[in-house]
């Protein structure tokens, strides 16, 4: 096959893949501030998409690990081609469909990494992936990240209601607690997980047009990505934000535990840091998980409520079994696209195919912006129970008087 046609599909495929990456995210952004009522739910993903936009011009070391950490790019001998690449997008774009449709918040990142890893040794061999660079920036932070991520959302949800806690002087006891100034917080703290995530997911795409581009000889290794590789992959995942990626957000949202906007608060503040710390260290973070584990530890950090832990361990297998699986599927496109031009077309036609099925799968029970008002209500359920508790003490004092 011709290398310019192939390198011009692996960038379209690879564009797909941003655009999934997008909708597949937004949650770790927006979830929590549409489950309290802070955000409406199509001004959250625009806002998200935005921010998403800017915050892919922001940085690009995690490209830079992409296209010149993972896989070695040319010494010991060792050639990535453009259909190894292709097998390993084909491998995360399936996946992160799959997980999609069942409403998983699985790793986008470990998707990618998967895909190209099981590409790779299908095509090339073992000795083709660069096992120190993925220990160290990619299976390393996948166990610590959303561990610190979520001690710290427990420890600043704790603070949140202890310094806004109100006390009577005359009785010691505990008057109701007004914190609404954390649901207009959240619009700023939501703001900064999306601007962060786009200084860390959208560079995986970056870095691997980068590498297709090195693979193909257009570029020198060791090079960053051009600035028409930046700008298409932000807008490519600002699309992809922009298209909502529901599913997720509802599982995220009041699928883990029932978010306060304090706690929502104190989740997105502490996701927003890790991803940004990464993003400046070069770590393919999945920002996913993160944001997972900010939520279950904002849950943990609030009296009365509790995390539905079926939910969070359906999302730790999808973490555990979305790096093999993606690898399992990369390997075998690879195999099918080394017989030649035939495997290339069988492969795209099968992956086309899948994806189809998938999606008009989804439309038997669509979840949109209009039904996930049930996650836009948590926040305004807040407000018409006070009120009603308010009435019922008005009645109650009634009462009395006639008494």
């Amino acid at each position: 096959m011709d290398i310019t046609f192939m390198v011009a599909l692996v960038i379209a495929l690879a564009l797909f893949f941003d655009f999934t990456n997008g909708f597949h995210d937004t949650a770790n952004a927006m979830a929590t501030p549409i489950a309290t009522g802070a955000i409406r739910p199509r001004t959250a993903v625009a806002l998200a998409a935005a921010l998403n936009l800017v915050g892919a011009f922001l940085s690009t070391e995690v490209a830079k690990t992409i296209s010149g950490g993972l896989i070695r790019e040319g010494s010991e001998g060792i050639h990535i081609t453009p259909e190894i690449i292709f097998a390993g997008l084909m491998g995360a774009i399936l996946w992160n469909m799959f997980t999609w449709l069942k409403g998983l918040p699985s790793s986008s990142s470990h998707a990618l990494f998967g895909g190209l890893i099981g590409a790779a040794i299908a095509g090339i061999g073992l000795y083709s992936i660069n096992f120190e660079t993925v220990l160290q920036k990619v299976i390393l932070p996948a166990i610590f990240a959303p561990i610190i991520a979520g001690a710290v959302a427990y420890v600043c949800t704790r603070l949140a209601y202890l310094l806004t806690s109100r006390h009577d002087p005359e009785t010691g006891g505990k008057l109701p607690q007004k914190r609404g100034g954390f649901r207009t917080g959240q619009v700023f703290t939501s703001s900064l997980v999306a601007l962060a995530h786009g200084t860390n997911d959208a560079q995986k795409t970056m870095g691997i047009i980068t590498l297709v581009l090195i693979a193909a000889g257009s570029q020198p290794a060791g090079t960053g990505p051009q600035f028409w590789v930046i700008t298409a992959c932000a807008l490519a995942i600002a699309v992809g934000t922009y298209a909502g990626g529901w599913r997720i957000i509802r599982t995220m949202g009041q699928g883990l535990t029932e978010v306060k906007p304090a706690q929502g608060f104190s989740a997105e503040t502490s996701t927003a840091s890790a991803i940004l710390a990464s993003s400046h260290l070069g770590f393919a973070l999945s920002t996913t998980q993160v944001a997972s584990g900010s939520v279950i530890g904002s849950g943990l950090g609030r009296k009365g409520t509790s995390v539905r832990w079926g939910t969070a361990g359906r999302i730790a297998v999808g973490w555990v079994l979305t790096l093999p699986a993606a690898a399992i599927v990369g390997a075998l496109t690879a195999w099918l696209v080394s017989t030649g031009v035939a495997g290339v077309t069988i492969a795209a036609i099968l992956g086309v195919a899948a994806v189809t099925l998938m999606f008009l799968h989804s439309r038997k029970s669509h979840v949109g912006h209009h039904n996930a008002v049930e996650v836009e209500e948590a926040g305004q359920a807040v407000r018409f129970r006070t009120k009603k508790k308010k009435q019922s003490s008005k009645a109650a004092k009634r009462k009395d008087v006639q008494r």
